[in-house]
């Protein structure tokens, strides 16, 4: 048991890591490391990543902020559409037979697609925002007026899919945004998305509180690990080739997202 104890600060201590060179990866990871690896229950896995995400997010939320990398518009139309789909998400998941078979399979494939879609805008996301790019770039009036539309419902879609399976909110939102925003520069896509994030996996994560769904003494080990593990990632970043890991990681995710599905 000691074993498996200290296993669960060092798995947050690699995940912290990830997110503090790439940005992403934090439920894309955390989530099927705890099914697969530990065994932990599909619903509580994802509640206690989602409280998990928000909290490690809450400082790199800050720092953008005090940078001036996030667009509040941008994220005000994303929570316009996520608060709608994670509270018709948590009302759906508190109206089901708790911890049913069916509920459990219901989610499990939902984390295994999420993983291949995340998986996807690791490995594919320069190439959209580079088409979308050239799609809009004689549209600049189409760009005004459909983009507050579709970032509501990027909001909306993202709410659903995180609530559902924690797995999302970074490696797909940054992906669409990019399409949708291709004049802004990535860092204050990245500081938008992220700054979203806090308010969307915080109300998602409170919710699967209520449903009893969240294990507080993994989520404090998970923690004791990602705090350190974000603060030295933070301070190598510069260091490391961030694409080769969005590739590597984008190959991990599509590995996992097989037992996932199959489970």
């Amino acid at each position: 048991m000691t074993d498996l104890n200290l296993a669960y600060p060092i798995c947050g201590f690699l995940v912290g890591g990830l997110v503090g060179f790439t940005g992403v990866g934090g439920g894309s990871i955390m989530t099927p490391l705890l099914i697969l690896l530990f065994g932990v229950h599909p619903l509580s896995a994802v509640g206690t990543d989602l409280l998990y995400a928000a909290i490690t997010k809450v400082t790199g939320s800050r720092v953008h902020a005090r940078k001036g990398n996030v667009e509040w518009r941008i994220v005000g139309l994303l929570a316009l559409g996520s608060v709608q789909g994670t509270l018709a998400t948590i009302l759906l998941l508190a109206h089901m037979p708790a911890r049913s078979p069916a509920l459990t399979h219901i989610v499990t494939l939902a984390i295994g697609v999420a993983l291949v879609l995340a998986a996807a805008g690791l490995l594919f996301g320069q190439a959209v925002s580079r088409f979308g790019g050239r799609f809009t770039k004689d549209r600049p009036a189409q760009s005004s007026t459909a983009g507050p539309w579709l970032t509501v419902l990027l909001g909306l879609v993202l709410g659903v899919l995180v609530s559902l399976t924690s797995v999302g909110a970074g490696a797909i939102g940054i992906v669409v945004l990019r399409f949708l925003y291709p004049q802004l520069p990535t860092i204050r896509l990245v500081g938008s998305d992220i700054a979203h994030a806090v308010p969307l996996t915080l109300l998602a994560g409170s919710g699967h509180w209520l449903m009893g769904d969240v294990n507080w003494t993994l989520l404090g080990m998970l923690l004791a690990g990602s705090i350190p593990g974000i603060w030295l990632a933070s301070l190598w970043a510069h260091r490391v080739p961030e694409a080769m890991l969005r590739r590597g990681l984008g190959v991990v995710l599509l590995t996992v997202a097989g037992p996932i599905i199959a489970s």
